[in-house]
């Protein structure tokens, strides 16, 4: 079995890059004129890491999927996540890294919604695309949280620090949702193998062996990331992935309902409910019907 390099520390990465490490919570580094202390095929750090790449330097994949990962990228690597990296040895790379670990925004507004920037578990194919115009500004993000780690520290440092890090983090948000919108054919797209993937699953046999399709299920066939999966049905729909197969559900059964004279307790097992009462509930929530007043109503 291959072995995993795991860092540990932010003080840890910036050794392996020969670099002068400021703050043992944070740093950033531009990669210009660095070589690595050893080329791993697989790493994974206990730190959040951001990496902006200027050129194209090598492959970094999840499992067996390679980032679409070319000029101005920008990839995101929460902790714990195992990256497969795959890097000329004879190429010297270019390029910036910013580096936090929890416990710098622990007790900072950015420490209470870390989990809200959902593109630290996107996958394959999701990385993000910068504008030479955007680029400037996560440099200039990164320069300002450079400055800071320069200076003595104080009583404001972690506060700054913190506080630079979540304004780069919401114009990443920002230039995602432009790259949502400039993929918007490739997302429609999407729209529709998922529309197709859930016709196909509710007239098969799945309902009742698996159940109700799952967000990562429906995501998996569709070769995403449950998170971007997620993101991009909120994009172009404006409800989230669950809401939309709930609705789907409801749909067909109401097409079952009044198409046919099967019980109620029948069709919530065709639909993958395991138990009647809680088609009844949802169906109910739903429409203001149980599923027996629809269809006499109806």
């Amino acid at each position: 079995m291959e072995n995993v390099l795991r860092i540990n520390t932010v003080s840890e990465h910036d050794k392996f890059y020969h670099q002068e490490n400021l703050h043992p919570l944070v740093s950033v580094i531009d990669f210009e004129g660095t070589t690595p202390e050893v080329y791993a095929s697989k790493m994974t750090f206990a730190f959040y890491a951001v990496y902006l790449k200027d050129v194209r330097c090598g492959d970094i994949k999840y499992g067996r999927h390679t980032y679409d990962y070319q000029d101005r990228t920008l990839v995101f690597v929460a902790p714990g996540q195992v990256i497969n990296v795959s890097i000329d040895q004879d190429y010297k790379p270019q390029g910036f890294a910013l580096l936090f670990h929890p416990d710098l925004i622990h007790g900072t507004p950015l420490g209470k919604h870390i989990d809200d920037y959902t593109f630290f578990s996107y996958e394959s194919r999701e990385a993000l695309h910068l504008s030479e115009k955007e680029r400037k500004i996560v440099l200039d993000c990164f320069e300002k949280i450079k400055y800071e780690l320069e200076q003595r520290m104080d009583n404001h440092s972690k506060t700054l620090i913190a506080a630079n890090i979540e304004l780069f983090l919401n114009y990443c948000v920002r230039f995602y949702e432009r790259q949502f919108i400039t993929r918007g054919d490739v997302n429609r797209s999407n729209i529709e193998k998922f529309e197709n993937l859930l016709k196909n699953y509710f007239h098969s046999d799945k309902p009742q062996t698996i159940g109700i399709p799952t967000v990562s299920y429906c995501a998996d066939q569709l070769h995403l990331s449950p998170n971007y999966f997620g993101d991009m049905v909120k994009k172009e729909t404006g409800k989230t992935a669950m809401e939309y197969i709930h609705l789907k559900v409801i749909d067909m059964a109401k097409e079952r309902i009044l198409g046919t004279s099967r019980s109620i307790s029948e069709i919530a097992y065709d639909l993958g409910f395991k138990y009647p009462h809680h088609f009844t509930r949802a169906f109910k929530k739903s429409t203001g019907y149980t599923p027996n007043e629809y269809r006499s109503l109806n």
